[in-house]
């Protein structure tokens, strides 16, 4: 009877427990197989040597197959395409770099010509060689209502405080937060919670200019204890979902008290994100600022 050779590569992972389970139910039994690692890092079982699918490979006893590294477990995918698609050294996004530098060369080159008379202008470019449309690394969104800006949510500077104080005592039912800095006291305090009183106002303000919000909203703190910089370059990924809200656009992320960039030492700004619809606050959400992440419950029922 001929005997199949099963090989196992590394794809998110495989326990000991299966491959146990595997080899017991191989026909000859685990006695008659063999397992190993290949130079790749792949796993394989095989009933007989000449199977191995590698050179140089490293027999071991199922129980002693090495762990798995951790930078070979699967991440969300939507946040590796979107690390991808700001990657500034991407070529989809190098494309638009460098016609940005040619039409800025060309700008600066017209200036010239028509400062100094007697000059001739640049010769244009060939009708055929100019470069063909290319999209933006960016995805579409549509244009912004006309009175999109900073939205007036009328709140004092009590209300601000009790804002911050909601989501100080949220952690302590939903854990939220960031700690950043070097050493045993952070140097910056990065704190999330929802608050469904300033949901409720922030979409009757929207409301009131024709604006809908859909999602639910987040608060956000931060707390300097030390000069340091601080942007609010968040994340959220939920699922297969990733949302990087726009600064630009308060229907997505706004600031209600403080400023954003270098912070004084115990300065603080509170702010807000509204995340897409399908985002739910009752369970688990990955948060990234910058390079750091947590995963929280925001709603725990």
């Amino acid at each position: 009877m001929r005997r199949s050779r099963i090989p196992f590569r590394r794809r998110g992972g495989v326990s000991l427990a299966a491959l146990g389970a595997l080899l017991a139910g191989a026909p000859g039994g685990a006695e008659a197989s063999i397992t190993g690692v290949c130079p790749d890092g792949s796993f394989f079982v095989v009933q007989r040597a000449e199977s191995i699918p590698c050179s140089g490979a490293k027999q071991v006893e199922p129980g002693d197959l090495p762990p798995l590294k951790p930078q070979m477990l699967p991440r969300p995918y939507a946040w590796e395409v979107f690390n991808q698609q700001q990657d500034p050294n991407n070529p989809y996004n190098l494309i638009d770099a460098a016609r940005q530098v040619r039409e800025a060369r060309a700008a600066e080159a017209a200036g010239a010509a028509l400062r100094e008379p007697g000059t001739p202008a640049p010769p244009a470019p060939p009708s055929g060689a100019s470069s063909p449309p290319v999209a933006s690394s960016q995805p579409a969104r549509p244009a912004p209502a006309q009175d999109a800006g900073p939205v007036d949510l009328g709140l004092s500077d009590q209300d601000a405080r009790d804002l911050a104080l909601i989501v100080e005592l949220s952690q302590q039912r939903a854990p939220a937060a960031f700690a950043l800095g070097s050493g045993d006291a952070p140097t910056l305090s990065v704190r999330v919670a929802p608050s469904s009183a300033f949901e409720a106002r922030l979409r009757e303000a929207f409301a009131q200019r024709g604006r809908g919000l859909s999602g639910p909203v987040l608060l956000f703190s931060a707390r300097a204890a030390a000069p340091v910089s601080f942007h609010p370059n968040f994340t959220f990924v939920q699922g297969h979902q990733a949302f990087h809200p726009d600064p630009e656009d308060p229907a997505q992320l706004g600031l209600i008290r403080g400023g954003v960039g270098e912070l004084a030492r115990d300065s603080d700004v509170l702010g807000y994100v509204v995340l897409p619809e399908q985002v739910q606050l009752a369970q688990p959400l990955d948060i990234y600022l910058d390079d750091r992440q947590i995963t929280a419950t925001l709603r725990p029922q």
